[in-house]
């Protein structure tokens, strides 16, 4: 029986790597990664040896050799993870769970049948079928999880697939096994119903709240957006209407320097000219760069800069076309100025400063904003960026720029130096 229990371990051993080398977005090459989990898929069978043929009957090793394998299959997730975070243990917790059900189908064929080879064939199957299953609904779901790091209550999702796990454990193996208690085999296949239920109505929910934010900031762009235009637009047609104004009266000021030449007065004819360059300046409508919806954005934040008397310090060069989204690449300038503004709004008049710095030359992109702050700003030891002082967690504006920055292989800080905060995202093209 224990060796018929060893091959079952094997083959669940073997999914369990196969899980978590398909959900886990990868930190190293396929073949470095593929070569850790068969380094483990080895070590989990060892192990088994030890509590199933040398020290069957002791019930410590079956213990202790079982937190190590536990320990080793969540280092592997994690180790092997671009990212080592709590979505990572998240998904190996999950893949441990989700292969106890082949090995509780083997026992069940094993017992109601008697057959070794229908069993350890049965548990086969099953396995495939959950993966090819898993594969298919969830296992993107998974992947977009992992990438976004910032996702809130990561660490209670945890505890989902623990209790799971321990709920298999010791109602089908430990300490008595479904052979000596087959009467709890209806539970048993109830929480493995119970658990893939869950779990594709969490993964499910997690999408959802993802494209829920997405769309949020898609909207909150597209106000900002046509925000931006509605001021482009009335600056236009004040500069136009200023314009027509100031044309009308060129043939007064053309008179008055006719008859100052005539005085040969030459400093007040200056003064006039000084005075009719200044109203044309006054009215020419301002371009911050060459791309069109960057600009508009800018726009729209400058205004707001200036409702708030804050002074800003805009260096701006982007050119029309750019190798990102105009959109995304809007949406991060535009929170990170928001932040920015909400940062210095409720300081003294010298203190309400911000330096933008927004670049795109020789295929590198620098975008940098710099403003004074006030009391403690929390730096998360994962992502560098500032907390949330409402739930410790990102805010919703930090998402979106962490987000931007992974997709195009950026690098994003965040630097606190006597009393001035900066922010700075830098990529490579």
């Amino acid at each position: 029986m224990n060796y018929f229990t060893l091959i079952s371990y094997a083959i669940s051993h073997f999914f369990l790597m196969l899980f978590i080398y398909l959900f886990i977005v990868h930190r190293y090459s396929e073949l470095i990664t593929g070569a850790i989990c068969f380094f483990s898929f080895f070590a989990l069978n060892m192990l088994d040896l030890f509590k199933l043929i040398f020290f069957p009957d002791s019930g410590l090793c079956y213990v202790v050799v079982t937190i190590l394998q536990i320990i080793l299959t969540q280092s592997t997730a994690i180790f092997t993870s671009k990212e080592k975070s709590c979505q990572a243990l998240f998904v190996g917790l999950s893949a441990s769970s989700y292969v106890i059900a082949g090995a509780v189908f083997a026992a069940i064929v094993k017992i109601y049948t008697g057959s070794t080879l229908l069993a350890l064939t049965g548990s086969f199957a099953v396995h495939l079928a959950i993966l090819l299953l898993l594969s298919i609904h969830i296992r993107e779901i998974c992947l977009n999880f992992q990438k976004k790091s910032q996702e809130k209550n990561c660490w209670e999702l945890c505890l989902i697939p623990v209790f799971f796990y321990c709920s298999f454990s010791f109602i089908g193996f430990f300490p008595h096994t479904l052979y000596e208690y087959p009467q709890n085999i209806p539970g048993v296949v109830f929480i493995i119903i119970t658990m893939f239920v869950s779990y594709v109505a969490v993964m499910r929910y997690l999408e959802s709240e993802s494209k829920r934010s997405a769309i949020y900031w898609e909207n909150m762009l597209q106000k900002s957006y046509i925000q931006g235009l509605k001021d482009r637009h009335y600056q236009v047609k004040q500069a136009e209407q200023n314009l027509k104004i100031l044309h009308h009266d060129i043939r007064h000021y053309s008179r008055i320097i006719d008859s100052l030449l005539e005085q040969k007065n030459y400093e007040k004819i200056k003064e006039v000219n000084g005075h009719i360059s200044q109203m044309a300046e006054k009215n020419k409508v301002t371009e911050y760069c060459g791309n069109l919806i960057v600009n508009t954005i800018l726009s729209n934040m400058m205004a707001k800069a200036r409702s708030l008397d804050i002074t800003v310090n805009l260096d701006a060069r982007i050119p029309k076309k750019l190798p990102v989204n105009d959109y995304e690449l809007t949406l991060v300038i535009a929170n990170l100025f928001e932040n920015a503004i909400q940062c210095v709004k409720r300081f003294e008049k010298e203190k309400r400063y911000i330096e933008v710095k927004i670049y795109y030359l020789d295929g590198q992109l620098f975008i940098q904003t710099r403003n004074h702050y006030k009391g403690e700003i929390l730096l998360d030891a994962a992502t560098g960026l500032p907390k949330s002082m409402k739930n410790k967690n990102h805010g919703l504006g930090m998402q979106s720029i962490l987000a931007f920055s992974e997709k195009i292989n950026g690098t994003v800080g965040c630097y606190l130096d006597g009393g001035m905060f900066q922010i700075i995202l830098v990529a490579n093209f």
